[in-house]
């Protein structure tokens, strides 16, 4: 087998690493790798050569997390542009600024675009995309170095345009139109002279990358029900690669917008994909914008705190108790602790049977079945997870009987932090209503958008300037502020209708940053701008309400306002 095909296999399992591989004995593991900008290497593997696979794949930091799509409700059709307009974009695409995103380059990492669309498009009918990178189509040229997919140029698009049937020259598409919407929303063309559509940056080019679907072995893993859209991180990673070229081959700059999210992870921005993009986001003439998620409303997070009682060695107990609907056919449950406590988890299931409690040491996992009931369950975990430090518990629940189940938490010996923190999956990763019976809204922003230097959003309506309330909230794990502001997400004029949710929020963000990006790189005025300074110039202009306090968990430092951005520049 070559490369591609191994990278394409379910016989070959993805790890990710920061070793060089040349530690790995390539005459006993049968492997290829793909080098990401020597920050990381994506190893793929025959499952043959890794034991007990199927419980628990190498570290928790080696096996790749699952994302999903933050899409939101559709409503009504027709164009509003007031999310703009309450945004200062569309002041600021007049003169005398005249900021379209000209020159700037919005790469989106999703599911594709639909780029037979007039609002992709210029006055004179071109394409405005540089290239899409389809991972799901092998029939093709994959994009250098990457071996899998499929990689179109605007040439090649402008042609398929122009045919009669144009997917007989380009076969990409977008079949959900998740990412379609996302590129209208931040980089859609002006139609009807504004009147009919229009994005935060009309002039943009756009760069797409198309995910392909996870493998099999990873949603039998994460337990992600058929039909759900679920994206490895390994091929985010890639695209965020690819796009970063972009900046390096053509000298533009790139704005890359992330509409996905998980709950996966130690929420404090320490997994390879958010470090990774915090990477980027500090080079000069790049930026990374990231959705907050919709989970804040979900039941999906609980934060305890053990207290340990005056008597010398005594320690404190937490009972989490977690609902679980009927027919549900599992969920993986994460336990992060903060050093340097120490965390056992002992279960207690609906009808009575229990776990004791378990401390697995450095690294193991444990498999546990029930005498009256089918539900199997894998604890797995360690004591310090590479990427974090911090100690790490992962419960994959099968099969689990309805009702009420109980996690005692308890500390080794006398704890000293004392908080601990738990999440289950996002929303569409399970097939039944799961949650925790006292769960919290806050620190239920998904992955990536803890990471330090990109930045992320929450989602607020600006109809009415209230907050969303699915979106995600902050701060993070470690109380690291995030986000950074919030941007309008509900009711939302894509090219599907009016649409709700946090990566619009985030859609928006990016064509505003693309305005940013045209005044500074592009016409000269800092052209060594780089994310996080974006993202501080763009706090200072947000808008800000007197009867708050600020930063807050909800809205961060504010709303989004680009002419606040531009006030702040000149000290108004």
């Amino acid at each position: 087998m070559d490369c591609r095909e191994k990278i394409l296999s379910e016989d070959y399992f993805d790890v990710i690493t920061e070793f060089p591989v040349q530690i790995l004995n390539r005459d006993i593991l049968d492997l290829c790798y793909l080098n990401v900008d020597n920050l990381y290497y994506i190893v793929y593997i025959d499952k043959a050569e890794i034991s007990n696979a199927d419980d628990y794949l190498y570290t928790y930091k080696g096996i790749p997390k699952l994302y999903g799509l933050m899409q939101g409700e559709e409503a009504e059709r027709g164009f509003d542009p007031n999310s703009l307009i309450v945004s200062g974009i569309t002041q600021v695409q007049r003169a005398p600024l005249s900021l379209t995103g000209r020159g700037a380059v919005i790469c989106f990492i999703d599911t594709g675009i639909d780029y037979t669309n007039a609002a992709f498009r210029d006055s004179e009918g071109n394409s405005r995309i540089l290239a899409i990178w389809d991972q799901t189509i092998q029939s093709g040229n994959p994009p250098e170095g990457l071996y899998f997919g499929t990689e179109y140029s605007r040439e090649e698009i402008n042609r398929a345009l122009q045919a009669e049937e144009p997917y007989d020259v380009v076969p990409s598409r977008d079949e959900i139109g998740h990412g379609s919407a996302m590129a209208s929303v931040a980089a859609g063309s002006r139609l009807g002279n504004g009147v009919s559509f229009l994005g935060a940056a009309p002039d943009a080019d756009i760069v797409v990358v198309k995910l392909k679907q996870a493998k099999e072995f990873l949603r039998n893993f994460y337990m992600v029900p058929p039909g759900v859209p679920a994206y490895e991180e390994t091929d985010i990673m890639l695209g965020v690669q690819y796009a970063d070229r972009f900046a390096r081959q053509f000298r533009r700059p790139v704005i890359i917008c992330l509409g996905i999210g998980t709950n996966y992870g130690d929420h404090a921005g320490s997994a390879p994909l958010p470090s990774y993009l915090d990477a980027v986001a500090y080079r000069r003439s790049r930026a990374v914008v990231v959705c907050g998620g919709n989970e804040g409303n979900a039941g999906h997070h609980f934060q305890g705190y053990l207290q340990t009682p005056g008597r010398a060695g005594s320690t404190g107990s937490v009972p989490v108790e977690v609902r679980v609907a009927d027919n549900v056919e599992g969920f993986l449950l994460e336990l992060w602790g903060n050093v340097p406590d120490v965390f056992t988890i002992s279960v207690r299931s609906p009808g009575g049977e229990t776990i004791p409690p378990i401390r697995l040491g450095i690294q193991g996992s444990i498999n546990y079945g029930f005498v009256y009931e089918r539900t199997r369950i894998t604890i797995a975990g360690t004591l310090a997870e590479p990427a974090s430090g911090e100690e790490v518990v992962v419960l994959r629940v099968s099969l689990p009987t309805p009702g009420i189940w109980t996690f005692q938490v308890e500390a080794v010996g006398n704890s000293h932090n004392g908080t601990f923190h738990m999440w289950l999956p996002i929303t569409q990763f399970m097939n039944g209503t799961v949650q925790f019976l006292e769960a919290t809204p806050y620190i239920t922003l998904t992955e990536p958008a803890m990471a330090r230097d990109v930045i992320s959003v929450s989602t607020y309506n600006a109809a009415n300037n209230s907050f969303y309330i699915d979106s995600g909230r902050g701060f993070t794990r470690t109380g690291g502020v995030n986000p950074d502001f919030a941007a309008p997400g509900v009711n939302i004029s894509t090219i599907r209708g009016r649409e709700t949710g946090s990566s619009l929020a985030a859609a928006i963000t990016a064509g505003a940053v693309a305005q940013f990006m045209q005044w500074a790189v592009v016409e000269g005025n800092n052209q060594t701008v780089a994310g996080r300074e974006i993202k501080n110039y763009f706090i200072r202009g947000a808008s800000r309400s007197f009867d708050m306090t600020f930063p807050n968990r909800e809205w961060g430092y504010g709303r989004l306002n680009v002419v606040g951005t531009f006030d702040a520049l000149i000290g108004v």
